[in-house]
């Protein structure tokens, strides 16, 4: 007999992302939650830009997921508009993609500055520091988790990164919205949307 809700009522979702760090969370997410049927883009993980990631969104949107997650770290984004690396702008060419995908809503666009690991800072600390590189969000994280390191071996550890955070995952989200939403006319600030995904993938805080 099975319980609670029906198989074929689950949602299932797919989660773009660029980075190692989400990649690795994210698996052990899927490890530590195996009720939740989600999909992590690339299947390999393989750096694209912010053109192809767009692409590979719009394209999941097509198929038959019930929502479409992409994880943008804006901290290298931010990087190379200061220092004008390209002409055009990956920070200008996002906007413009984040708006039309604002407009969608299959697609669920989550906006990390720096990056990911303010998430996991914001699991201990109530913050609204700016960091201007993830380097320098890492030190204080590596404060609050022994021995942290941006490794795979460190993130896949008997104790994984997942599990060392479940705890503090009612706080993390509290802490994350009290910064408020990813503003378009004011991207510099400091900025951690990964309640939207826990609030569609329904978890049970413990």
């Amino acid at each position: 007999m099975r319980k609670g809700r029906n198989i074929s009522t689950k949602q299932s979702f797919a989660v773009v992302v660029d980075g190692e760090t989400e990649y690795w969370y994210l698996q052990m997410l899927k490890h530590n939650e195996p009720n939740i049927l989600f999909s992590i883009t690339p299947k390999i993980l393989q750096k694209k830009n912010i053109d192809q990631q767009y692409e590979l969104v719009t394209e999941l949107s097509e198929e038959e997921y019930d929502k479409v997650f992409w994880i943008v770290d804006l901290d290298v984004l931010l990087k190379e508009e200061r220092e004008k690396k390209n002409s055009t702008s990956s920070l200008r060419q996002f906007l413009n993609y984040y708006k039309s995908l604002s407009k969608q809503n299959k697609v669920v666009v989550i906006v990390n500055n720096p990056c990911l690991e303010y998430w996991f800072l914001l699991h201990y600390k109530k913050t609204n520091k700016v960091f201007t590189s993830c380097a320098d969000a890492e030190k204080q994280v590596s404060q609050h988790l022994q021995g942290y390191e941006k490794t795979e071996k460190f993130f896949k550890k008997d104790n994984d990164i997942y599990k060392q955070l479940k705890p503090f995952l009612k706080t993390a989200k509290e802490n994350a919205t009290a910064l408020g939403s990813f503003d378009t006319y004011n991207h510099s600030k400091a900025m951690c949307e990964m309640p939207l995904l826990f609030q569609e993938l329904k978890l049970e805080e413990h």
